[in-house]
């Protein structure tokens, strides 16, 4: 696999026996022992996940709050140092570049955490727009590794295995502190649908962190469990519910769109299109019958197709095949009878809400 890069956790997936596939330019462990089994470790108990691929950019400078508020969908110039906001990246016609997470270290610190697959794209879509501002934007994805501690149980854990209470840290909200007498940055924010938390940090301390883990018990879970718990939270993926094709507004994440800024790229086209209403958006669907409605699956109204599948998979938790699917307005409302185009035959379902099962996150 030439050009392929490896984490610093390469060789301990190998010693667990994980299988290892590219991903986003990296060789990462899709499972160890079984979806099934790493989905509800961390649905019922604790696992820890190595997401070192992950792309991290430093924004700083003079300018450095009103540059991220000019790039970005959210709004975080105004928040407190320590708040993380997710949010997106836009083009001029208001599609998605990236979605990301930004943590406010300072008025004139902002660290950004953006998807591995784009980490390139985005580092040079940033430089390509700081005409005007005062900052410096630095690539910082090769200095830092990082693993999310998820589950029910990682609270409890970081404290029986690190002595560490983080009790009083937010749910989107992170600090700096010192574990086996290196410095981390510490997150509450996950992308499971349940409590958790994202270490960074050099690369030999996320080794030792991420080994006395494992030592601990804590299950080892790949990136396949990883999206089929980020699904069932019904939490977006870049390249499924969100694209350069898609703009928030049909993505169902208008939430995270400020439009009460005075402006950032692509405000104008995302305000032209909630006028106008959106033609087309992400909905839930679930289906009658046990069949996996995959990625790139047409969804048809009687003889007319009106979408096409996002994400689906048989849901762990519930049992049942669910998906999301961006679909036309003939298909918006909820209880309106689809049917799924499966190995040639039509398998018969329902559009819902994709509230698919509560998220268990800090309050």
């Amino acid at each position: 696999m030439d050009n392929v890069k490896r984490t610093t956790l390469f060789e301990i997936h190998q010693s667990l026996n994980a299988k290892m596939e590219p991903f986003a330019g990296y060789e990462m462990p899709i499972v160890y022992s079984s979806i099934i089994e790493e989905h509800q470790a961390v649905r019922q108990r604790v696992g820890v996940f190595d997401v070192s691929h992950m792309g991290e950019i430093l924004v700083q400078g003079p300018d450095a709050g009103s540059f991220v508020d000019f790039v970005f969908s959210n709004e975080a110039q105004s928040k407190p140092p320590g708040k993380v906001v997710y949010g997106m990246f836009l083009t001029e016609q208001g599609t998605v570049v990236d979605d990301l997470l930004v943590y406010k270290e300072s008025d004139t610190s902002y660290f950004l955490v953006v998807n591995a697959s784009n980490a390139q794209k985005d580092f040079a879509w940033l430089l390509a727009h700081t005409d005007g501002f005062e900052v410096v934007v630095t690539d910082l994805s090769m200095n830092y590794s990082q693993i999310a501690i998820q589950g029910p149980l990682a609270e409890v854990t970081m404290l029986e295995v690190f002595d560490l209470d983080l009790s009083e840290l937010g749910f989107y909200q992170f600090t700096k502190m010192k574990v086996h007498q290196c410095e981390f940055i510490v997150s509450r924010t996950g992308y499971t649908g349940e409590d958790g938390f994202e270490l960074y940090g050099d690369h030999l301390a996320i080794r030792d962190v991420f080994s006395t883990l494992i030592s601990a018990h804590v299950t080892p879970c790949g990136l396949g469990a990883r999206d089929t718990l980020r699904f069932e939270a019904a939490l977006p993926l870049y390249g499924h519910e969100i694209s350069d094709e898609i703009t928030p507004l049909e993505a169902g994440l208008k939430m995270f769109v400020r439009f009460d800024k005075p402006d950032f790229i692509g405000k104008k086209a995302l305000e032209a299109q909630m006028e106008a209403g959106v033609t087309r958006k992400v909905v839930g669907i679930e289906l009658y019958e046990k069949a996996i409605p995959r990625q790139g699956y047409p969804v048809f109204m009687g003889e007319k197709e009106v979408g096409i599948i996002t994400t689906g998979y048989l849901s762990i938790t519930l049992s049942r095949p669910i998906a999301m699917a961006l679909v036309t307005r003939d298909a918006f409302l909820r209880q309106t009878e689809i049917a799924v185009a499966i190995r040639n035959k039509r398998i018969k379902g329902f559009v819902r809400d994709k509230k698919f099962l509560d998220k268990n996150y800090k309050k």
